[in-house]
């Protein structure tokens, strides 16, 4: 098991550094940790996203699955937030917000973003939070 001074890290392409921190930090609110020529390093909801600069690799067009990642929210109030802040600021969404297998025990809220170079972001908060894991 992790420590709470552990990170998480994931590492996908960019086609362009700047537009990523312009939705990483100003459209999802990440924290700037460093930035190089070919990479920029992000604190995402507490762990480590990383966005390195190659054109070659990014994805024509985004696609949910299986490839994405994103924040399983523990509390309602704090997806109903990044809802507000994907409405306000205006951010790709690709599908939801929306209710996934509703009237079952793993019934959950998701919505799924993508960012400038078509990584795909998912967002969801399930109504039994034993299942966040």
């Amino acid at each position: 098991m992790r420590s709470t001074h552990d990170a998480f890290h994931v590492a996908v392409p960019t086609h362009d550094l700047d537009e990523a921190v312009r939705f990483y930090v100003f459209g999802l609110g990440a924290k700037l940790a460093r930035r190089y020529d070919d990479r920029v390093t992000f604190d995402f909801f507490g762990d480590q996203l990383v966005c390195h600069l190659d054109a070659a690799a990014v994805a024509a067009e985004p696609v949910e699955y299986p490839r994405h990642f994103g924040v399983t929210f523990a509390r309602a109030e704090d997806f109903d937030r990044l809802l507000r802040l994907v409405e306000h600021r205006k951010l790709r969404v690709l599908s939801g917000p929306a209710t996934r297998f509703e009237g079952t025990a793993e019934q959950h809220r998701t919505i799924f973003l993508a960012d400038p170079s078509n990584n795909v972001l998912e967002f969801k908060q399930y109504e039994d939070p034993r299942l966040q894991y």
